[in-house]
């Protein structure tokens, strides 16, 4: 997801460049928009070391950061592309502007230019702030849609005190990703997901391994941290990147994936087991490559069962469990549950053509002991936040009874 944050004149204009972090903390793509005022006060190199993007200044281009914009309609592409619009500090004038409808820089051609959703943090002068005029034109802005992050109130740089003051920035983004649709319920949570296959060595040249992209778990790892949460992600090999902002741990076996799990499971609140750990792996591993000499016989031995050990090492955390299933879907997936003492298990039936391995897409079943919910096919990305909100409702459950 894209957002263009906007930056107007203010000595609050400084806040701004946590803000950047905050929301890259949650995997979005920033870009920032100042207006003249703002660079009185903050410069625009800062927001570009920041955000790793450009810095629009100017309608016309001229004093962007990097220069050499294309041209003068680029706050319409801009507008276009942004999932939100973000405007903190937002002063006096950018609300009367807005509320106005005026289009005198890039900032307010963009405002009026987006379908997107508006959300704006006021931030001046407590006399500035309670003036008939401005509580007008915030009253015009949301009538409108526009959702406001009302100031604190408290000692201000003009020297008096009052409300005026720019929101704690952790209310500000809160309020940002309710408007993009994603709650905060994972604030203060960690995460702990697993992904992708595992490799068990052969020879130095050959593996066992499955056929799963990693993407479903990926998905988790990417929704989880948007909805607030730290989250901590095991992957074995993938061909994707994972998402921004995540603390990424790769291994390549069904060991390694259990030593990192068991290493990070005391900081873990909730562990999402996305991962397709191959069963089995070769008992002799060869030294160098076999070569080939007609029929040959390959002795395996079980992995490590990752799941059984957190059964016996977890403590309050909530263990959910993913099974892929070719025949008796449910009732397999049931007896996993139990067996592996997990809170939940997400189930799917991978003979199905279209989803599970190798898609975008999935259809799985999520069975906890108290309910059974079926999520018809849908984007990987949109079932992962139905295994979040299935989480939720476990964790009021298990954390009431605890």
């Amino acid at each position: 997801m894209k957002i263009a944050l906007g930056v107007s004149g203010g000595i609050a204009a400084y806040k701004a460049a946590e803000i950047v972090r905050l929301l890259q903390d949650r995997g979005l793509r920033v870009q920032v928009i100042m207006t003249r005022a703002a660079r009185e006060f903050v410069t625009p190199l800062t927001f570009a070391a920041l955000s790793g993007e450009k810095v629009i200044t100017d309608l016309f281009g001229a004093g962007t950061e990097p220069p050499n914009l294309d041209s003068s309609v680029e706050h319409i592409a801009v507008a276009q592309s942004i999932d939100a619009l973000l405007v903190a500090p937002a002063t006096a004038d950018i609300l009367a502007k807005f509320a106005g409808g005026l289009a005198t820089d890039f900032l307010t051609t963009t405002f009026l230019a987006t379908k997107a959703p508006v959300v704006v943090a006021p931030a001046m002068n407590v006399n500035m702030w309670e003036h008939p005029a401005t509580q007008a034109n915030l009253a015009a802005l949301r009538g409108r849609g526009v959702r406001i992050v009302e100031p604190d109130s408290g000692h201000l740089a003009c020297g008096m005190t009052g409300p005026g003051r720019l929101a704690a920035n952790e209310a500000i983004v809160a309020a940002l990703m309710e408007a993009l649709g994603t709650a905060q319920d994972f604030a203060g949570k960690t995460v702990l997901v697993t992904a992708g296959p595992t490799r068990e060595k052969i020879d130095p040249v050959r593996y066992l391994t499955n056929r799963s992209s990693g993407r479903m778990g990926y998905a988790i790892a990417e929704a989880a941290q948007r909805r607030g949460a730290r989250v901590l992600l095991v992957t074995g090999p993938v061909a994707i990147a994972p998402p921004a902002g995540v603390e990424v741990t790769r291994v390549e076996s069904a060991e390694e994936m259990q030593t990192a799990v068991l290493r990070l499971l005391p900081e873990s609140n909730i562990v999402i087991m996305t991962a397709a750990v191959a069963d089995y792996r070769s008992k002799e591993q060869a030294g160098q490559k076999i070569k080939r000499k007609g029929a040959m016989t390959l002795e395996l031995e079980p992995t490590s069962d990752i799941l059984a050990e957190l059964a016996r090492r977890k403590t309050s955390q909530i263990v959910v469990g993913f099974a892929a299933e070719t025949e008796n879907v449910l009732e397999n997936a049931r007896k996993k549950l139990v067996a592996k003492s997990l809170d939940a298990i997400v189930v799917n039936d991978v003979s199905r053509e279209g989803i599970g391995f190798d898609s975008e897409r999935n259809a799985v079943t999520i069975i906890s002991h108290g309910e059974v919910v079926e999520v018809p096919e849908m984007s990987k990305r949109d079932v992962a936040q139905k295994v979040l909100n299935a989480v939720v409702g476990l964790s009021a459950r298990v954390f009431k009874n605890a």
